[in-house]
């Protein structure tokens, strides 16, 4: 789900720098963002969070800080770290959103996606379990990857499933605060028109809007999608061998659920994942203790729209200082877990 936004002139050119050149600019950043009070935002700002926020600005130091200022300002405030199962378990009753018990070929975790199964009509609720399946993903990840697979069964799924305030949060927090997260986006038996108007207009903002669930109304944003962002787009269906052997190809179909076109004949069952999620809870919580870092005991979360929109958070002196900062502009250049 990645978008590279239309720049002054239209294009939207990525640049390729060389170690060094990353490096400098990672130093550039880092001046830019100054110092952390917070053991947890300077745990945040790692050279490959800074990395990340550089791609998805195309390298410009100015813009990613703006961009990474606003993150940390969100991730204060909304502690998303500090979810826990128990938060959210009503949200996950019907397996709409849960992280696979596999990884693709190239070890990336996996999420598995299926909006037609949404149980909930609390666009906080809806919000705060994406969020904390996105926390545990990537938590998930190994050294060595820092992407992910979005797998996305349309089976019921209906054209405005979600409301429009939903998008458009979802939108705020997936382009604005985790970029660059995206390897590979499977969609799983969607209506036949969203691949042929893919293949010929898949510039288009509607269509954009419409293929990945949580961007169905235009309004919400311009983009226009790069060409490497095309390529991660997959379409496949279950009555077509030929689609089919895309599965083969990122997937060990031994461990693939049968019900996209694997040998696993395992589903999603609500109480074992309730059990793996508060084992990862556990596992978050001994990682921050183990670094020194002490989470503060009361907090209130606040909603992505809330924050965009400078909603008021004194949820520590890392907010205050970027009380100032306005949500990057969408339209300078940027990717959606690109």
């Amino acid at each position: 789900m990645s978008f590279l936004f239309k720049s002054s002139n239209g294009a939207t050119t990525e640049k390729n720098l060389t170690l060094e050149e990353q490096q400098e600019k990672i130093n550039d950043l880092r001046k830019e963002l100054g110092e952390h009070s917070s053991e947890e935002i300077q745990d945040f700002l790692s050279d490959a969070s800074c990395l990340r926020f550089l791609r998805a600005r195309n390298w410009n130091v100015q813009k990613a800080s703006k961009m990474m200022k606003s993150a940390v300002k969100w991730r204060v405030s909304y502690m998303p770290q500090k979810i826990n199962w128990d938060d959210v378990a009503h949200e996950a009753e019907t397996g709409k959103i849960y992280r696979a018990d596999y990884k693709d070929k190239h070890g990336r975790t996996v999420l598995v996606l299926r909006p037609g199964l949404e149980n909930t009509t609390s666009g906080k609720g809806q919000i705060k379990y994406l969020v904390y399946c996105l926390e545990k993903a990537i938590m998930s990840l190994t050294e060595d990857q820092e992407k992910m697979v979005w797998l996305t069964d349309f089976q019921s799924w209906t054209l405005g499933s979600t409301p429009l305030k939903v998008t458009r949060e979802t939108v705020n927090v997936l382009q604005d605060c985790y970029p660059e997260r995206l390897g590979l986006a499977i969609l799983y038996n969607p209506p036949r028109i969203f691949e042929s108007f893919w293949k010929d207009f898949y510039r288009s903002t509607t269509l954009a809007s419409v293929l990945f669930w949580y961007l169905p109304n235009v309004e919400i944003v311009k983009p226009f999608l790069d060409h490497e962002t095309y390529k991660k787009v997959k379409f496949v269906y279950s009555s077509d061998k030929e689609s089919q052997k895309i599965m083969a190809d990122v997937f060990d179909l031994d461990k693939l659920d049968s019900a996209f076109g694997g040998r696993n004949p395992a589903t999603f069952e609500y109480n074992s994942y309730a059990e793996r999620m508060r084992a990862d809870d556990i596992k978050m919580g001994s990682s921050f203790k183990s670094n020194g870092i002490t989470l503060p005991q009361d907090h209130s979360h606040v909603s992505a729209d809330k924050e965009a929109n400078g909603g008021g958070s004194d949820a520590s002196s890392e907010a205050s200082f970027y009380s100032g900062t306005d949500s990057p502009n969408h339209e300078e250049g940027g990717s959606i877990l690109a």
